[in-house]
């Protein structure tokens, strides 16, 4: 979730219900060698808690040295190692799942971050459920993990090759969680609360992921909590009420000054505008729209209109309805 789970958006889920969240991995070479460029992906404020920082390489001593730093810094929660993204210019570093492939090197990594940190927190994992079809070796991971001083892990139920296409595995996710002592936080394919309540229902896991349903639909967190709660799902969320989140989000994103002004923020922000209008009325245009602004004026105008639109339409259906009842 690189150039996603910032500071802003975490504070926006935190507040819609995420309850435990991850920031977006950072290299650990890049603390070591560039903590002031690279420090602003380990930012999170004290409303976020409990969150940890997220930290790939491939060094267990040098990433156990970054852990440490990353703590004295600003203490998270938790230090999680990401053994699952599948990004080539990641795996190529011998980062992420690459690891999957080499359980020594694996091994090795995840003790030298439990020795780095030295019991100040947690450390947990994230991983996928192996490197291809033929090497899926999810529930030896896990227990390796475990060995390795691993608190919990969140398994990511496709494999490497997979990339985000296909079916998330529950089955091998299940196989996991029962395999090993530590919670097991199973991930994939979870976009509703119906979803997560299935999930936790008929599998042995400790908790659910939410990873990609949050980019266009970050209400999830606070619908999958409320059919837990009472077993109904919510009604939809207005249009009204998804381009106000939306406009708030490019505000915070340009007052936090982490993109720079507000030009660059918007137009670093534009992929994520374009998954939030998933689903909107006009979607395909707006996207075209959305890919091309330069400025908060911009999205508002956008937002203006699409909601003009919609009452419009609305309106419309309404007066159809009539006539036909006549």
């Amino acid at each position: 979730m690189a150039g996603v789970t910032d500071v802003v958006f975490r504070q926006i889920c935190k507040e819609l219900g995420a309850d435990v969240m991850v920031t977006e991995f950072v290299s650990a070479e890049g603390i070591l060698q560039r903590d002031d460029r690279t420090r602003k992906y380990t930012e999170f404020t004290d409303e976020q808690r409990p969150v940890g920082v997220q930290l790939f390489g491939g060094d267990g001593e040098r990433m156990g040295e970054a852990a440490k730093k990353i703590i004295d810094w600003k203490r998270p929660d938790f230090i999680d190692i990401n053994f699952g993204c599948p990004v080539n210019k990641v795996v190529a570093k011998n980062g992420g799942s690459s690891l999957l492939k080499d359980c020594p090197s694996l091994a090795a990594v995840a003790a030298g971050v439990e020795k780095g940190v030295g019991g100040e927190v947690p450390v947990t994992a994230k991983m996928r459920i192996g490197w291809d079809d033929s090497t899926v070796n999810a529930v030896e991971v896990c227990r390796i993990l475990e060995d390795c001083g691993m608190q919990a892990i969140a398994v990511h139920g496709r494999t490497r090759s997979q990339g985000y296409s296909g079916v998330a595995n529950w089955e091998v996710i299940d196989a996991c969680a029962r395999a090993v002592k530590i919670p097991v936080i199973g991930n994939g394919d979870i976009a509703s609360g119906e979803d997560l309540a299935r999930r936790k229902r008929e599998t042995a896991v400790s908790g659910v992921m939410i990873g990609r349903a949050a980019m266009q639909n970050p209400w999830v967190f606070r619908e999958a909590k409320h059919f837990l709660q009472t077993g109904e799902t919510l009604a939809a969320v207005p249009l009204e009420e998804r381009w106000a989140l939306v406009l708030r989000h490019c505000k915070l994103a340009t007052e936090s000054n982490r993109y720079g002004d507000e030009r660059h923020t918007v137009m670093s922000m534009r992929s994520r505008l374009m998954a939030y209008c998933k689903g909107f009325p006009g979607a395909k245009d707006l996207r075209g729209r959305l890919a091309r602004v330069e400025s908060i004026g911009e999205v508002e105008g956008i937002a203006a209109e699409s909601l003009e639109m919609s009452l419009r339409e609305g309106v419309e259906a309404g007066v159809e309805l009539e006539m036909e009842k006549v």
